[in-house]
């Protein structure tokens, strides 16, 4: 009895099938943190993607400039870029490499203040300058009304508009544009067909925002834009209230607090330290098909740890009685103790070789992107 009951099999039904798991991730370019990522992942039912870096490339492009007098082409991207160069978001660093494109000389800038998500306050040249979203800049006391609309269109032309003033007058409009990822549509209608809820988050304008949810087949109604850092946490917080076991995918340092308070942080792994730091679990490259893989072998995985417990279960529920003595009236035999050994081991063996075939986990073939979720690309403008 005590040779039967040994617990053997019990205690290597859950490790060995996440350890044989979370290697075979690392081998598909997923890193998992550990088991309570893996555990968590598998109740997944809400995926909250990020749209900089994530579901783009996060290499964003001026696209058009647009100067109001007196200013000029040059006057607007000569100050924008020079209040920009000191800051880390990937619209300021497009902008900066535009001036750099044109051989547009940077003077030096007298103090600068970034807020989050919102725009940069510098002086240049002894001049105010601002640039930023328009919400922020009218926020701040300066009125653009003159340029509201000339930015709605470039919003539903799927740009970025980036707002600037020069000593509290409007200097311009800078239209900034990022290519969707080829693998975006696939890896999203992928998601959606496993029964997912899949939302962007996103600081960036709304229009904009809803241009790329098209593009990658998310509903618009899915989109929530204009959020800052601190209101991307609240999302999500708002989602899990409401009942939503949620995955949040970024890659940027304004992702960290919403990484940190999803159920599951997922971090692409081109994106800031920050970011790997708060994930769960890390996309080595910056596929998004990685998140399809990763949810899809955390269910294979916790599918094969039932399986282990129900049959370690099994074995001790069938052979306990049978090495008490119930076979006895039958046989006239007690359970050799050789035998019970020999079963005892068995079940081990049977418990680790069910969790390597996870070892043979391939990820599911991704369906080809459809027409309405065609990948629009976009080019530089010229000078």
């Amino acid at each position: 009895v005590l040779i039967i009951a040994c617990p053997c099999a019990l205690g290597l039904a859950t490790p060995t099938a996440v350890m044989v798991g979370t290697g075979r991730a690392a081998e598909l370019g997923v890193l998992i943190k550990g088991a309570t990522a893996l555990e968590q992942a598998h109740k997944v039912t809400t995926v909250v993607l990020d749209k900089t870096g994530t579901i783009t490339l996060g290499k964003p492009v001026v696209m058009s400039v647009e100067p109001v007098e007196p200013f000029s082409r040059t006057d607007l991207i000569r100050m924008g870029a020079a209040a920009e160069v000191n800051s880390e978001h990937p619209l300021a660093a497009s902008i900066v490499q535009h001036a750099r494109d044109l051989d547009i000389e940077l003077p030096l800038v007298g103090s600068f203040e970034a807020t989050p998500g919102r725009g940069i306050a510098a002086v240049v040249e002894n001049r105010d300058v601002r640039i930023g979203n328009a919400s922020w800049i009218s926020q701040s006391g300066f009125d653009i009304s003159e340029l509201t609309e000339r930015g709605s269109q470039m919003a539903r032309n799927g740009q970025t508009p980036v707002f600037v003033t020069i000593d509290g007058e409007p200097a311009g409009i800078i239209g900034i544009a990022d290519s969707v990822k080829p693998e975006s549509a696939r890896a999203i209608a992928h998601l959606q067909e496993a029964g997912l809820d899949v939302w962007m988050l996103t600081g960036d304008n709304s229009l904009a925002a809803q241009s790329i949810a098209r593009q990658v087949g998310i509903d618009p109604a899915r989109v929530i834009a204009e959020v800052l850092p601190f209101g991307k946490a609240e999302a999500i917080a708002s989602m899990q209230a409401a009942g939503h076991v949620v995955a949040m995918v970024g890659d940027g340092i304004n992702d960290a607090p919403s990484l940190a308070v999803a159920d599951v942080g997922v971090a692409i792994g081109t994106g800031s330290d920050v970011a790997l730091e708060a994930s769960d679990i890390t996309l080595i490259g910056g596929d998004l098909n990685g998140v399809v893989t990763a949810l899809a072998l955390a269910k294979q995985t916790f599918k094969t740890i039932r399986q282990n417990l129900f049959w370690a279960f099994a074995y001790n529920v069938v052979l306990i009685p049978v090495a008490m003595g119930a076979l006895y009236p039958l046989t006239g035999h007690l359970l050799n103790p050789g035998l019970a050994a020999a079963a005892m081991a068995l079940s081990s063996v049977s418990v680790v070789t069910n969790s390597l075939r996870l070892r043979g986990f391939t990820p599911t073939k991704h369906p080809r992107a459809s027409s309405s979720a065609s990948v629009q690309q976009v080019s530089p403008a010229t000078s």
